[in-house]
């Protein structure tokens, strides 16, 4: 695994900068620069996160794997240890694939809380992790807006016993995993790039909206802040991670492989948000578990959600 360049320049990167042209938002997106500062941890910032007991981070296993997993706790668990530093008072579940965390990496959380619908992206390194927790040198800390988060409570919940229902890991998707994404309004992607880190980041919309053909997915890319950290990430290095969570009952799919961004005709059915633009991703490897210790019992949909353009209904 080779780490990236820390420190590098401030902006938009190459990949960020080729997508925003090619989506002709290059404009709109330069007035963001700022966001992309190097970050403190004050104010807003820090009481936002003081509040939350939902995150999850991207990183790398001990075998360079990259993975994105929940990070959860109560209120509190995310605490300021200074303008740059953030400790992550807990640790991924047993069996989580970013269980055994190995320092001096990039590392990237997303924050949300999903009642509000509110978020909060966080790059930067892995300087400590022992079995209290991480800290996270914090490099960039800046909020997205609240499109496509669908609202829901979450609260504590009980942990399966290791050894009861035991996680599986594989390289294909069964009938299951297929359904769990079908049936999700919410997954959390991470991605990477060689010198500016790892991202984590929150996709959302209606049921469906990730369609699963043959073991591979794809979803059609909706408006946003045309920051295009995602995408910008996808445009030169394909490695991704998702994370599914059905917050029902804490099942969780953790997958890893490589995605694409695809530029389409506008309107095609599946271009539900009339962008041109989709992802596919091919899985490689898979965690599935009951890896979340929250869960939330109802679930208002986001009013900001496309509905489905390739299902007979839409018709």
């Amino acid at each position: 695994m080779t780490n990236p360049v820390r420190n590098a320049p401030a902006g938009f990167h190459e990949g960020e900068l080729a997508v925003q042209r090619q989506a002709g938002v290059a404009q709109d997106a330069a007035r963001l620069t700022g966001m992309l500062a190097p970050a403190q941890l004050r104010g807003g910032v820090s009481r936002f996160l003081a509040e939350r007991s939902f995150a999850a981070i991207t990183a790398r296993d001990a075998d360079g794997g990259l993975w994105i997993s929940p990070l959860t706790g109560p209120p509190g668990f995310l605490q300021i240890a200074s303008p740059t530093a953030l400790d992550v008072r807990t640790l991924p579940a047993e069996g989580d694939p970013l269980l055994y965390l190995a320092v001096h990496q990039p590392v990237a959380l997303i924050v949300v809380e999903f009642a509000t619908r509110r978020r909060l992206r966080v790059n930067g390194t892995l300087s400590a992790a022992d079995r209290d927790g991480l800290r996270i040198d914090v490099e960039q800390a800046y909020g997205n807006c609240p499109q496509y988060i669908q609202s829901r409570h979450l609260h504590a919940a009980p942990v399966t016993a290791p050894g009861v229902e035991p996680v599986r890991r594989g390289s294909i998707l069964t009938p299951d995993d297929a359904d769990l994404i079908g049936r999700s309004d919410t997954f959390l992607i991470g991605t990477t790039h060689l010198t500016r880190g790892n991202d984590a980041s929150h996709r959302g919309g209606p049921p469906g909206f990730v369609r699963v053909e043959d073991g591979r997915l794809w979803w059609p890319d909706y408006w946003g802040n045309n920051m295009f950290n995602t995408l910008g990430n996808l445009n030169v290095d394909p490695t991704a991670a998702l994370l599914f969570c059905d917050f029902a009952t804490g099942r969780t799919l953790h997958l890893s492989g490589r995605a694409a961004l695809e530029w389409t005709r506008t309107g095609i059915p599946g271009d539900d948000d009339r962008t041109g633009r989709r992802v596919h991703f091919l899985p490689q490897h898979l965690v599935a578990g009951r890896l979340l210790p929250l869960q939330a019992d109802t679930v208002a949909a986001a009013p900001d959600n496309p509905p489905l353009t390739d299902r007979p209904s839409a018709q």
